[in-house]
């Protein structure tokens, strides 16, 4: 197993009324972006449904510079239905999947450091659209 040394939280930036999944951004991933795969590990869905992108033995593509030793979680959403503008519109049925998932994580990697993307140096983004760590350590 390769070494973790973050677990990234990532948002699909897409409208809640978009209900995609891992199939959905891995063919925006390697037909847009021209990638081998989905850049994310897993993703949660709007119901709170975990799915599988790349296996976590995989480097992802989800943060330039930090792919190498990182785990990649996203959850769908997070952008405003009307005016697409970066908002945090999580379900509770995303936020339970979350919890589980970094919690599994975490434990398996312990040393590893829970990030959203934008706390990376050089990420002017909103995304995941919250304060991932202030949210999983309250």
């Amino acid at each position: 197993m390769r070494r973790i040394d973050y677990i990234v939280v990532h948002t699909s930036a897409t409208m809640p009324s978009m209900d995609i999944g891992v199939e959905e951004i891995r063919r925006w991933h390697v037909k847009g972006n021209g990638w081998s795969d989905v850049g994310y590990h897993y993703v949660i869905r709007r119901d709170g449904t975990i799915e599988e992108g790349r296996d976590i033995t995989r480097v992802g593509a989800h943060v330039r510079g930090f792919n190498n030793h990182s785990i990649a979680l996203c959850w769908v959403g997070g952008l405003n239905e009307e005016t697409k503008q970066s908002e945090d519109n999580r379900t509770d049925e995303q936020n339970v999947t979350m919890r589980k998932i970094l919690d599994r994580l975490l434990g398996a990697f312990p040393d590893a450091v829970l990030m959203g993307h934008n706390d990376f140096p050089n990420v002017d983004k909103a995304c995941p659209c919250f304060d991932v760590c202030q949210w999983y350590y309250e």
